[in-house]
């Protein structure tokens, strides 16, 4: 049994303008468009075998599951499908806008042609906002266990593009195996060139983690589940409206937070912390944003006048102009009238 007590969000919910502003790419392919590209490759494979590369049983084992998965990225038109199917699927859920991490850093480790990838990407993403009407842009994402001299190659990366719909660099990888610490000259090198800044924290190490990410200067953390263990870093992540990226249901599929009750994410919403919600990997953990929406409504009590909240808070939180997110937000608005 799932973690939903209903599978399918509400109309309310669905029909919330969100901003996803926590997703990877690769996290987010369906087993259905694996299998395609798959016997696009000419392999024979199953559905059975394909569903078996999303199996794992904690953080390390899923950190090995999207690596099996991504190895089966080879070609521009590989990123190109996964760009335009995600779009797809943001859209049937009123996602008007997401920033979407792309693991250069995995891309790199593999020796993949990043220019040629990343003509497959935007051709995903031109052909989605056509299609659709989804605005997306890029945060190019480091892994931080390959080291500081590795993520200052994303980042510089991260900067070529940047007149592409590249508008970030993040970090993301096993924060166990390298503290933020090392990469203040990558964080630093970013900042000078422009690129707006976010860091997974506190996902699987505790609140120093944290504090480190605001050491440098990350404008946003991702998942934040341990400030809990820190009155004063809640006070300050309040103050100072420091957008979290919460991914509930990520949390516990990696066993990082051990039971829904447990989940902090009613605690910092109450606590003035601006929050956000978000789906991380949503394939492989079997979930969307708009679930995210619903599960914390019917586990936490977040009422409709909170959830209009954490939609605002997304679009408000984005890395986007001030007059285009003042374009949504009045939309929001138009739209919140109206329900």
């Amino acid at each position: 049994m799932g973690l939903f007590a209903n599978p399918n969000p509400s109309a309310f919910v669905l029909g919330l303008p969100k901003a996803e502003l926590h997703i990877h790419l690769e996290g987010a392919i369906e087993p259905a468009t694996l299998l395609d590209i798959q016997h696009g490759h000419g392999l024979t494979t199953t559905v059975a075998e394909v569903e078996a590369l999303y199996q794992y049983s904690d953080f390390t084992g899923f950190l090995m599951s999207f690596k099996n998965i991504t190895e089966h990225l080879k070609t521009p038109a590989d990123y190109e499908l996964i760009t335009y199917r995600l779009m797809e699927r943001l859209k049937a859920e009123n996602v008007l806008h997401a920033e979407v991490y792309i693991s250069v850093g995995v891309c790199l480790f593999r020796k993949q042609n990043i220019a040629a990838i990343f003509e497959g990407l935007e051709r995903g993403r031109a052909r989605g906002e056509r299609d659709f009407g989804v605005s997306l842009l890029w945060i190019f994402d480091a892994v931080r266990h390959f080291g500081s001299a590795e993520a200052l190659r994303v980042a510089e990366l991260a900067v070529q593009y940047q007149d592409r719909n590249v508008v970030g660099f993040g970090l993301g990888g096993d924060e166990r195996k390298a503290g933020p610490e090392l990469f203040r000259e990558v964080y630093a090198y970013a900042a000078e060139h422009g690129l707006r800044l976010t860091a997974h924290a506190g996902e699987t190490a505790g609140p120093e983690s944290i504090w480190g990410a605001l050491n440098l200067r990350a404008e946003r953390i991702g998942h934040g589940l341990t400030a809990q263990q820190d009155p004063d870093l809640i006070q300050e992540l309040a103050k100072r409206q420091i957008p979290v990226e919460i991914c509930v249901t990520s949390n516990l599929k990696t066993g990082e937070c051990p039971a829904i009750a447990e989940h902090p994410v009613r605690a910092y919403f109450d606590s003035g912390v601006m929050v956000t919600l978000n789906s991380d990997d949503p394939a492989m953990f079997g979930t969307s944003v708009a679930r995210e929406y619903q599960l914390v409504q019917e586990q936490f009590g977040f009422t409709e006048e909170h959830l209009r909240e954490l939609a605002r808070n997304s679009f408000e939180a984005a890395f986007l102009p001030a007059e285009k997110k003042v374009e949504f937000l009045n939309l929001f608005d138009t739209v919140a009238a109206r329900t």
